[in-house]
Formats: structure tokens, sequence, C-alpha cells
């Protein structure tokens, strides 16, 4: 892409090579298009056969030429290019260009990143806090990652231990939830032992069926290769060799939580998981998610991620459906106010 400079505008131009049909750039009916020019409301962007054009402030056009740069990277793995990921890109650059994002990792890296594949889908992280979340669990022995629901932490938590169990770095899987939402202790839960566990941990299981052939699933767990349990089952064990999730960990208590990390053995990796906002523990008692922060802060090969609400990756039209309903709430409309937002 050359550039030239007017005193108020530049104007960038940047070929797409023949190979990558433009369509693949612009998307069906240039809806990719529409996303970039509704990003950039005051640049011109132009497309002539397979040229395309922008001219504009002259930041703001070369952060144009930035972005195409980066499709065409992420086009290049012959991976596509949507909606969701051009806005994703666009903000990255934008935090890159204030300098409030990292500058050491481009959009192509971010989206490129693949952790598993299963059945066409590749799980890969979105955002870049989600790569640095995927990253120091490749680093690190013991990740907390903390943040609100939706933003892929236990998912891609999921997605790394079962990368890690097929590559044989570890030769089990123990995904534990501690069991408080039911509000009632196991033992008077009707059913047998598969279907009182079921649902609390029901979530989990739905994610393994994303990331592994769903047959194999109950072979894996009769051999013990899988173990999904209640967190109560994880007293007095030593877990060697092992990838251990806790999930939910803000509805354990600090000595559930001091009880679940010395089970750490030789050659695991723990991950927990956890939302401080959304504590279900009974009125008074502490989380021992909150506690932990304060007290391994600083800890040698332990790792906390934060994920934001800007994290969260969900279908665009539950975005759009939030969006909508925010601005009915703060709508002229409204003669009576509501103090109470919960997002």
């Amino acid at each position: 892409m050359t550039q030239t400079t007017h005193p108020e505008t530049a104007t960038a131009r940047f070929t797409v090579p023949a190979k990558h049909p433009m369509v693949t750039v612009l998307g069906s009916g240039d809806s990719l298009l529409r996303v970039i020019e509704k990003s950039f409301p005051e640049t011109d962007i132009h497309v002539r056969g397979n040229e395309i054009s922008a001219t504009g402030e002259p930041a703001e056009v070369a952060l144009v030429q930035r972005l195409f740069d980066e499709m065409m990277l992420v086009l290049r793995t012959g991976q596509p290019m949507t909606e969701d990921a051009v806005e994703r890109s666009i903000a990255m650059l934008r935090n890159q260009q204030n300098g409030t994002g990292a500058t050491d990792e481009t959009p192509a890296e971010v989206l490129t990143q693949n952790i598993l594949s299963n059945r066409g889908r590749t799980i890969r992280p979105k955002t870049l806090n989600q790569k640095r979340y995927v990253d120091a669990i490749d680093k690190h022995t013991v990740v907390f990652g903390i943040g609100p629901a939706g933003t892929g932490k236990t998912y891609l938590a999921m997605a790394k231990a079962v990368q890690a169990l097929q590559s044989k770095q570890v030769n089990r899987i123990i995904l534990t939830r501690p069991a408080v939402e039911a509000g009632e202790r196991l033992g008077f839960l009707p059913g047998t032992l598969y279907e009182k566990i079921d649902p609390y941990l029901r979530p989990l299981y739905d994610a393994l069926h994303d990331m592994l052939d769903p047959d194999s699933i109950p072979r894996l767990m009769a051999a013990g290769t899988i173990e999904v349990a209640p967190l109560a089952y994880m007293r007095g064990r030593t877990l060697n060799d092992a990838f251990i999730i806790l999930d939910e960990a803000q509805n354990t208590n600090p000595e559930q939580m001091k009880m679940f990390l010395t089970r750490l053995g030789f050659e695991s990796k723990i991950v927990i998981t956890g939302d401080v906002t959304q504590i279900d523990l009974p009125g008074g008692t502490k989380s021992g998610l909150r506690q932990v922060q304060q007290i391994l802060d600083g800890v040698e090969d332990v790792h906390f991620s934060q994920l934001t609400s800007t994290d969260v990756v969900r279908h665009k039209l539950v975005g759009r459906i939030v969006d909508a309903y925010e601005r009915y709430d703060n709508g002229p409309s409204q003669e009576v106010s509501h103090p109470h937002h919960v997002h």
C-alpha cells in the first residue's frame, strides 16, 4: 500500500493479490467493508477491481492500511475474516495507536493462534486478554482466569487441557466445581451419583462435547482419563501428571481453595476460573477466590489473568440486543429512574 500526503489528508492504496477473491476481504454483500466504513466514518474508502483506496486524516488512513495488512495475514492462513474479527482487529489497532494496548501482539497473531481443531471447528482466542491467558497457561503451573461470564475463561482452559492430553503432556484431565448452587448437601439429592453430579457439572460436559469426539467421552471417563467431579472429591488426593481445572471458584470458601491448591502434584497444571462479582455462597462465608488473590500475589509460577467485559465473546446479535436494552433503559421515555443496573 502506498501513501500520498497532503497537508490535511492522506491517501493510501492497497492492492489485494489476485489469489485472494475480493469477497474474502470485503465480505459477502460487502458486510466486512461496511464494518470498516462504520469504524472510520471520516475516511473515504473506495474499491475498484482489486484495489482499495482510503483518503482522510493521516493517522486514520494509516490505521486502515494496517487493518488491511492484518486482514491479509489472517486470510493467508486460510482462516476466513468475520465481522467480529474485523471489529476486534480495529479495536486492538486503536488501542495500540492510543498507547493503551501492548504493541507486541498484532491482531493477526491473536486471531490465528489455534488451540484445538475438532470436527471442522477450531478453538482459538479472540481477544488480546484471551491470548495472554492462553499463553500464561503454557508458561505457568498455576493460572487464575478471573472475569465475567462469557469471556471464555473455562472454555479456553478446557481446550488447553484437551490439547495437553492429546500431546501427552499430561495423562489425565480433572474438571471440578464446588457444588453450592443446589443449596443442598449431595447426600439428599435423588438418583445415582452420575445423576447427582450432573446438574452442576453439565456445562463442563457440554464444553467437552465441543472438543472431543462425543463417543470417546464415556470411554475416557470410564478409564479415569477424564474425571468430572465435585470439589469435595478432591480431598486427600495428590494429583500427579494431570491438568486440573477448578471452575466457578468464587463459590469456594478459603479452606476449600487451600485444600484444592495443595492437591497439586508433579508434572501437573492447575487452572482456576471464576467471577468474583457472582458469589453464590451463603451470607457471611468468605470467597476463597477473593482471598487467594491477596495471598498468592507475587508468588512465583502463579499467574492471575484478568478478563473483562470487553473479552465477552458472543453472537453478534446478543451484543445488539444488550445495546438495545441499554438504549431503552436510558431512553427519554423512562419516567422511573433505575438506580440498579445489572450488566
